[in-house]
């Protein structure tokens, strides 16, 4: 199953479905959105035997309808630094020995085709295409056996990072790591059963229509029950919380000179079974 949140007529988040076909149906009528109760309590399960008897009653969501983040906001999110050997290499870092840890604001999360906005003094944005996955059960000192049975769902994330502010003004990298819309996730949450291995998927990303990333998950430094095992010795992770696995080699920051985005920038990106998202470059503009 495909999970999507969207804006309807009248300007609320709503949850809905992906179908295979390509088609969306709004399942608000199921009452509950996509957050950490939904996760906690076999969510996508539930969802799944009531559509087998109210599917045909579902309104159609038509496909110009804006996508919201596909999962209401999560208590954190909790990234994985320099998870690809490339990747480590390119930012001059040495490969590390246990996983780099790092939290993003959850502010930052925003729609998969929402502008991404430089925050005020912004000079070295850049993109990072990551798997994400979604939390589905309370997690404390899980073992790497039990680790993926902690897994409700993988979605498509952009941690967009600004370089000057993670890693020239002192502190931790959450400061680079979580200006508002810098977590563009989406357009779906895919249930596991939809994924197969996420140890073999393909991502790509490009910048104004060039390819500037394209890897594999299958060059993880660390894997998937690894980093969750290990997250879950150091905080207890909830129902929908969102890990992100890090990012393959070809961000602005390892370029030779170093490339950063711009206003204009047109940013593209996807992963095998977790669709397409697009973000266009805007200024940053204070309101009154």
């Amino acid at each position: 199953m495909k999970l999507i949140r969207f804006i309807n007529s009248s300007g609320r988040t709503v949850p809905g479905i992906h179908r295979e076909d390509g088609s969306r149906i709004d399942v608000s009528a199921f009452g509950e959105d996509y957050n950490e109760a939904f996760f906690g309590s076999d969510g996508p399960a539930r969802l799944a035997r009531w559509l087998e008897t109210h599917a045909a009653e579902c309104p159609m969501v038509g496909p110009d309808v804006r996508l919201a983040p596909p999962c209401a906001r999560p208590s954190k999110i909790i990234c994985v630094g320099m998870n690809y050997a490339a990747h480590a290499e390119e930012t001059g870092a040495r490969p590390p020995s246990e996983p780099v840890i790092f939290m993003k604001a959850t502010t930052a999360i925003s729609g998969p085709n929402d502008p991404i906005v430089l925050p005020r003094d912004s000079t070295k944005t850049d993109w990072e295409v990551e798997l994400a996955l979604v939390i589905g059960k309370r997690a404390s000192y899980v073992t790497e056996d039990e680790a993926m049975d902690c897994v409700a769902g993988y979605v498509l994330h952009n941690d967009v990072s600004e370089r000057a502010f993670q890693m020239e003004r002192g502190g931790q990298w959450v400061k680079g790591k979580s200006a508002d819309t810098f977590a563009p996730l989406g357009p779906w949450i895919a249930t596991p059963d939809e994924i197969g291995d996420p140890h073999r998927l393909r991502l790509w990303l490009k910048l104004n229509g060039e390819t500037v990333q394209d890897s594999n998950t299958s060059d993880f430094i660390f894997n998937i029950p690894t980093c969750i095992s290990y997250i879950s010795r150091f905080m207890t992770l909830l129902p929908g919380d969102v890990i992100s696995t890090g990012t393959p080699s070809g961000v602005g920051l390892g370029m030779k000179p170093n490339r950063y985005l711009k206003v204009g920038d047109v940013v593209e990106l996807g992963i095998d079974g977790l669709g397409t998202s697009r973000q266009e470059v805007k200024a940053y503009q204070a309101t009154a």
